[in-house]
């Protein structure tokens, strides 16, 4: 009954370290604009002066100036009131921004509508981690001088789904309230979870995606402690994230929000929405190897991309692009690499692949729903992102050159008329996303 409910796309919102806002984001991506810093750049910057890794992807922020001052800029104060800013975590803040954007591009407010309306309206946004900083501070604070020293709403701004319930109690969503939290899948898991919900008829419209603000001394450190993150090109931040290059040792922290609008199709053309694209397949799997370190056939990868195929009924030879997880790991990008060749190689030996990690850093949870953003922009501008810092793809001592045998868009953007495109996202644990997206047609 609800398997012909077709999902399209009618609202995007980012919050990315190349700045707020989809137009603007999308312009510095195309532009080859880094997002990367220093961390001594930050406000709190002596913090980080013991670990050895020194870039970060960061929104851009200013307790000053605002987007009418300094486009893309990121103010909290133009967003939030004093008593809001106490309630809402920065991880929560971002994911309210980018769902304002969002709900404002789609022109969807069931608070304005029906209770019907409502309660057919869902919210479904994730996060890898949560609050980190608010876990480190009260951990302090509580170590240093006790139990009265923990913040009042400590919990209610450190849960990884209170993204989802202040949006849900912001907007009058009534239906489908769900939060994802599996790594850095999270993303791709929380829009492939809303594609399911709709289609299965559980909403009609579902705000989707996820959010992350782990950009802290303890996350990095740790991060730097297990040789996740880079520790080369300290002094040249812009350069640091290298996704498929043969220079490339290991990931760049960063941090953002990326929501969408799904819905679905026909409630969609009932209202005259705008649509951007239409979501066609999900696929999912476990690695069941290792906890951080995928299989090195990439096996994993692989059944998720041939799941979100399979289901949308798309072919690997009609795939013109895919937006890959690469996150500038040594292992992960191989290892990724290996699994589109496999799929790919012999019906689609000319397929673009290039992942937006190169510019504004590895955003964990929230990686795959700015990414699945950047790959919606794609197919709708008809324009390819490019894979910054990829200058020699593999060449690495333990890569096969033969294996890097695809198009990987290094350094500038490519025209491409694109009518089919898959995003990747893969997290610790060996938990494995993939979205089949297409040009939306009647």
């Amino acid at each position: 009954m609800t398997s012909g409910r077709r999902v399209v796309v009618t609202g995007l919102g980012l919050v990315t370290p190349l700045g707020i806002g989809v137009p603007h984001a999308w312009k510095q991506l195309i532009t080859g604009k880094s997002g990367i810093i220093s961390t001594n750049q930050l406000l709190d910057s002596e913090k980080y002066q013991d670990i050895p890794a020194k870039v970060v992807g960061k929104v851009p922020i200013s307790e000053t100036e605002t987007r009418s001052t300094i486009p893309g800029i990121y103010n909290c104060n133009e967003h939030f009131t004093s008593h809001e800013l106490r309630r809402y975590s920065t991880f929560i803040q971002y994911a309210l921004v980018a769902a304002k954007e969002a709900l404002e591009d789609s022109k969807w407010n069931p608070l304005n509508l029906t209770e019907f309306d409502q309660e057919r309206s869902g919210v479904c946004i994730g996060s890898g981690i949560g609050s980190f900083d608010d876990a480190a501070n009260n951990s302090i604070n509580f170590s240093n001088y006790g139990y009265r020293k923990i913040q009042p709403l400590f919990i209610p701004r450190l849960l990884a789904n209170m993204a989802s319930g202040n949006v849900s109690i912001k907007y009058g969503f009534k239906g489908v309230n769900h939060s994802v939290s599996t790594a850095c899948a999270t993303g791709i898991h929380s829009i492939g979870d809303s594609f399911r919900f709709i289609k299965d008829d559980y909403a009609d419209v579902i705000v989707c995606g996820a959010s992350e603000a782990a950009i802290n001394p303890i996350a990095l450190g740790g991060f730097a402690r297990s040789k996740s993150v880079t520790t080369k090109f300290n002094d040249k931040p812009e350069k640091a994230s290298r996704p498929f290059d043969k220079e490339r040792s290991g990931f760049v922290l960063g941090e953002g929000s990326g929501i969408l609008v799904l819905e679905e199709l026909e409630h969609a053309l009932k209202r005259n929405a705008k649509i951007y694209a239409e979501i066609k397949g999900y696929g999912l799997s476990g690695d069941s190897t290792h906890i951080t370190t995928p299989s090195k056939d990439g096996d994993g990868a692989k059944r998720a991309m041939e799941m979100a195929m399979k289901r949308g009924n798309i072919y690997p030879s009609k795939i013109g692009y895919i937006n890959a997880h690469a996150t500038s790991t040594l292992l992960g990008d191989r290892a990724e690499n290996y699994a589109i060749k496999t799929l790919f190689s012999k019906v689609n030996p000319k397929l673009k692949i290039s992942s937006s990690k190169g510019q504004i850093g590895h955003l964990l949870g929230a990686a795959g729903s700015v990414e699945a953003i950047f790959t919606i922009m794609a197919i709708k501008e008809g324009i390819i992102p490019p894979t910054l810092n990829c200058d020699e793809p593999g060449m690495n001592d333990e890569d096969i050159k033969e294996d890097f045998m695809f198009d990987y868009v290094c350094n500038l953007p490519q025209k491409l008329d694109l009518n089919n495109a898959l995003t990747n996202s893969f997290g610790f644990g060996g938990t494995n996303a993939s979205l089949c997206i297409s040009k939306y047609e009647k």
